[in-house]
């Protein structure tokens, strides 16, 4: 029974003092793969030192964080190019638009959206999308842009179950975290109605950690908690959980 973290970002600072620790912990749930999303430019080498650290574990994206989408997003881009040409990566992401924090950049976001979904289609990689207050405009972009190549994960969903099926008709599985244990979380409320062959688990850490961590520092073994309310709600095992959500991620990420 193996376990997979599709979403964790394991390389910011909190985790400086005891990434080991971390590890370890996951590991003992048999958490065993962790995907590493991108933010921008400032984080690209504390995800290349994270997976010198643990080769065996760690699998990276590469992209543009919508909430990293500045006046100068075009040589953030460029970055994201440049380190594409330069070796492998297994998503781009993670991309999107989030306009929760700030919505005056929103033509800049749909931009730098839209160009990495066309690399993406470049290099034949997943998407692993961020949306935050903007299901209508993510939508409009992957309307336009849908294909057969465009494929990924909608990171985070904390959509309705009309948004959850119109997703997953973008050949995109839903990332499922911390937000399905939450009492105000919503998606609970359809989850068993969503087959499991259209779901992946993430944790998203250090962010939206479960009940019962709510508001604490999220960890990658806390996606036990998230596994065992999606068993409960699809009233099956946690071993059927973790071979088809991991299959999901494999089929997804193109490991094996």
């Amino acid at each position: 029974m193996i376990f997979t973290d599709t979403h964790t970002h394991l390389y910011v600072d909190t985790f400086d003092a005891d990434i080991a620790d971390v590890i370890d912990r996951a590991n003992a749930h048999n958490i065993k793969r962790f995907f590493i999303p991108a933010i921008d430019s400032e984080t690209t080498e504390a995800m290349y030192a994270l997976e010198k650290k643990y080769p065996e574990q760690v699998f990276l994206m590469m992209g543009l964080h919508p909430t990293s989408v500045k006046a100068d997003y075009k040589n953030e881009l460029k970055h994201v190019e440049e380190e594409l040409d330069k070796r492998e990566f297994y998503a781009i992401g993670e991309i999107g638009i989030d306009l929760y924090w700030d919505s005056s950049l929103l033509k800049e976001q749909q931009a730098a959206f839209r160009h990495q979904i066309k690399l993406a289609k470049k290099y034949k990689l997943p998407i692993v999308i961020h949306c935050r207050n903007a299901f209508d405009e993510v939508f409009e972009i992957l309307e336009e842009e849908k294909s057969d190549d465009l494929f990924g994960i909608f990171h985070c969903f904390t959509g309705t179950h009309k948004q959850a099926i119109k997703a997953i008709g973008y050949n995109l599985k839903l990332g499922i975290g911390g937000v399905l244990t939450f009492k105000n979380g919503k998606i609970d409320k359809f989850m068993s109605e969503i087959d499991l062959s259209h779901i992946v688990l993430e944790t998203d850490s250090p962010y939206l950690a479960p009940t019962p961590y709510r508001g604490k520092r999220n960890e990658s073994a806390y996606l036990m908690k998230v596994a065992k309310k999606l068993a409960d709600l699809h009233q099956v095992s946690l071993e059927e959980v973790a071979k088809i959500t991991t299959e999901n991620s494999n089929q997804i990420f193109g490991v094996s």
